[in-house]
């Protein structure tokens, strides 16, 4: 059986077995309405790089924490009740006061949709001007963390990355410190075109991604990713996405590794949206010089589609830290991204058990 080792420092050598660095909004969705016009939201939390760690805490049972920062009012003490029901640590969160109106600082809103078949899922997000978009480097003592308290692994991505003017210098300032101390990383580049739109597009994200691609152990992306933000091609896949050809995805993750030799594994999922309600679901993994590739799930039925590549992250990242194997741990992104497709919100609900029996060939008959 191939087996990866990618040299974890001791457990009991950390308070924290995964530290995700983004920031978390309050999602307001409106179940099986829209947006424009509901008159009611249900409120869940959800950030890219968050949704990582809570997916190791309370799927996996790791000791995890965030790295962010909040407008102190009610809204930010109302996503941290949210954390803090996660099980996820909150003592790294740093607060900033708040002026009244939020005209110099604020929290994120992000409102969802999550589409119905021919109809697909719409996101609005509301995130201008955020704690969290304003951090810089120097407002957390990255030495305190990696070197006194300890951490294993760290997730980070290119969500939080696009923010602000200066987040990209956090995530390079963290993933340095980190690197020093031996944690490991990780980076989604999960490319929103909704946040580079308005400073400089696919070029200002190719600039800052492959920056901080040099750092990264453990690349993750979905089907688009790797193009838009890293620009390598994939060819001949066409644009709505409907049938995803894994060989051309191997060639295209063969060149990335060429040019970022500190990649000990990259992983991708692949979505072939047939309808919003419906998708072909499938990862490939790469590491060793080896590729892995998940069962592949045709015509998967999906409830809210947001965090499915999150959850497939976290599982991913749990199979290689617990097994070193790649094949397994692709596989348990793959089910684990599923079964948080299942379930409304960006957070994953799905139990260990769960994830296991599905990585086992498991089905959907009652369990009772």
């Amino acid at each position: 059986m191939p087996t990866i080792d990618l040299q974890l420092k001791p457990a009991a050598e950390c308070r924290y077995d995964v530290l995700a660095l983004g920031e978390i909004m309050l999602r307001l969705d409106p179940g099986e309405g829209r947006i424009h016009t509901t008159r009611e939201f249900r409120a869940w939390e959800g950030g890219g790089e968050y949704n990582v760690a809570r997916g190791l805490r309370r799927v996996f049972g790791w000791r995890a924490a965030v790295a962010t920062a909040f407008a102190d009012n009610p809204v930010g003490r109302l996503v941290e009740d949210f954390i803090l029901q996660g099980g996820v640590d909150t003592a790294l969160i740093k607060w900033v006061p708040y002026d009244g109106i939020g005209r110099s600082v604020r929290n994120g809103l992000n409102f969802t949709e999550r589409g119905f078949g021919v109809r697909g899922a719409v996101g609005c997000s509301d995130r201008g001007h955020t704690a969290a978009s304003q951090l810089r480097p120097g407002d957390i003592d990255w030495q305190h963390i990696f070197g006194t308290l300890g951490v294993r692994w760290m997730h980070t991505g290119g969500i939080f990355a696009a923010l602000g003017e200066h987040t990209p210098d956090v995530v390079e300032e963290a993933m340095t410190v980190a690197r020093q101390h031996g944690t490991r990383i990780s980076y989604d580049l999960n490319f929103r075109p909704s946040l580079w739109k308005g400073i400089g597009g696919t070029t200002k994200a190719q600039e800052v991604n492959r920056r901080l691609a040099k750092m990264v152990d453990v690349m993750i992306g979905n089907e688009e990713d790797f193009t838009a933000a890293l620009g390598f091609e994939v060819e001949g896949v066409d644009a709505n996405l409907t049938d995803l050809e894994t060989a051309k995805f191997e060639t295209m993750i063969r060149r990335a590794v060429a040019a970022y030799p500190n990649f000990q594994v990259v992983a991708t999922t692949l979505r072939g949206v047939k309808t919003a309600t419906v998708n072909d679901w499938g990862a490939i993994c790469w590491a060793g010089g080896e590729f892995f590739q998940a069962r592949h799930r045709p015509g998967l039925e999906i409830l809210d589609r947001v965090g499915g590549g999150d959850s497939f992250a976290s599982g991913l990242i749990y199979g290689l830290v617990t097994s070193g194997d790649p094949a397994q741990a692709v596989n348990y992104g793959a089910a684990h991204g599923a079964l948080a497709m299942t379930t409304p919100g960006d957070t994953s609900m799905a139990t260990l058990a769960e994830v296991t029996k599905l990585v086992g060939g498991g089905g959907a008959r009652v369990d009772r």
